[in-house]
């Protein structure tokens, strides 16, 4: 992602972030940030207090693609790795309410993290294996996944895998 021409990835984030919110708040660009709302932050949010992101150390994404007509929702770490308590929270809501999950772990070089992704999948075994297969390489970039069997889901306010 380009924040006004500067590149931001993990291990780079944008040069307005404070680590508690943006510096220059009232100019922030539309797209993504203005656009942008964290799963955390929806109002009809499922995620319980303790999963705002800065407390959880995940940022949720929910309803970011269709996988044969079933919810895939994507979770990204703030840091290497999702912590297992917030993990294993957004495998049992996915679990019980007939989701999927995507979630990735920042991959590290020489002690700093890379552009690239470990991905991994939480669903069927087919799901698990589709992701894997597309996912294989670590360049990947959850916010654009573009295949025939995964169908973005457009919502107001929120980014799709388009």
């Amino acid at each position: 992602m380009v924040i006004k021409g500067t590149p931001v990835y993990p291990g780079r984030p944008c040069p307005h972030s404070t680590g508690k919110g943006c510096n220059d708040y009232q100019h922030r660009p539309v797209d993504p940030c203005v656009h942008f709302i964290c799963g955390w932050r929806r109002d009809d949010s499922p995620l319980p207090d303790w999963m705002k992101p800065n407390q959880s150390k995940v940022i949720v994404l929910f309803d970011q693609s269709l996988w044969r007509g079933v919810p895939v929702d994507v979770a990204v770490p703030v840091g290497k790795r999702i912590p297992p308590r917030a993990l294993n929270w957004l495998m049992q809501f996915a679990q019980n309410h007939s989701r999927l999950l995507l979630y990735s772990e920042q991959i590290e070089q020489d002690g700093v993290f890379t552009r690239r992704q470990r991905v991994s999948a939480y669903g069927p075994p087919d799901f698990q294996r589709e992701m894997a297969e597309r996912f294989a390489g670590g360049d990947v970039n959850l916010g654009v996944i573009a295949d025939s069997s995964m169908t973005p889901v457009p919502q107001a306010g929120s980014a799709s895998m388009a």
